[in-house]
């Protein structure tokens, strides 16, 4: 199975994980929110906003374009301490996070 198809299954699976956890919204944060210039708009946004309004939908974007996807970066630091007072349930999240850090932090073939 090619790169893009894991991480595509990757991104489903996170998708489904939020939403058994209660954590995927049907309405977006405010416009405004989208223009933070902070990594991960800390200051604007909660981790799961953040990773279902800006993350999925620009890795989407990229798979859909045939786009080279990042090679080098790591989210689920940032998730293990956003979360780390959430239901301790959000373990499942966490690890899907981690297997995707682990699946694109490889170097190109």
């Amino acid at each position: 199975m090619s790169i893009q198809n894991q991480v595509r299954l990757s991104l489903q699976a996170i998708e489904q994980s939020m939403r058994e956890l209660a954590l995927w919204q049907t309405t977006p944060p405010e416009p405004e929110a989208f223009a933070s210039t902070e990594p991960f708009c800390v200051d604007s946004m909660l981790a799961e906003e953040w990773l279902q309004w800006v993350f999925l939908p620009r890795m989407y974007a990229l798979l859909d374009a045939h786009a080279p996807l990042p090679t080098r970066f790591a989210i689920t630091p940032y998730f293990e301490e956003a979360m780390k007072d959430k239901d301790p349930n959000c373990m499942p999240l966490l690890v899907l996070l981690e297997r995707l850090d682990l699946m694109l932090n490889k170097e190109p073939q």
